[in-house]
């Protein structure tokens, strides 16, 4: 399936929202197991990250509004279903079922020129040097 081809909403989704693929994989798991909590460490091991990249995750997506914390459990947090009024989730992870490599190449081509400016910026010569 072309990128042209993805329901265009799900594909402004993933560019807006979606930062990494371990963004997207903790997003799903939250969404899958909504009766669940989640804490840093539950979400590094099931993804694959440190435990200071699962923190980054979960406060990335509770800055979208995608997962709420706990109250009285602190560094717990669950899946808050109210920002999703179009059944996005159901469709994104559709999606990432039956393409995951082509919706993982979609996320990393869009944070890869961004690094990639910014490495070779590093190495860029001054004026006068």
């Amino acid at each position: 399936m072309p990128r042209r081809d993805f329901p265009a909403d799900v594909l402004h989704f993933i560019e807006s929202r979606i930062d990494s693929v371990p963004h997207l994989e903790s997003l799903l798991l939250f969404w899958q197991s909504q009766r669940a909590s989640w804490g840093e460490a539950d979400i590094a091991a099931r993804v694959y990250v440190s435990v200071e990249r699962g923190r980054v995750i979960i406060a990335d997506l509770g800055r979208y509004g995608f997962v709420t914390a706990v109250e009285g459990q602190p560094g717990r947090y669950v899946y808050a279903p109210e920002w999703d009024d179009s059944r996005m989730m159901e469709r994104l992870a559709e999606l990432y079922r039956k393409h995951v490599v082509l919706v993982a190449s979609l996320i990393h081509e869009k944070s890869a020129p961004g690094a990639v400016r910014d490495f070779a910026r590093a190495f860029q010569l001054k004026d006068g040097d």
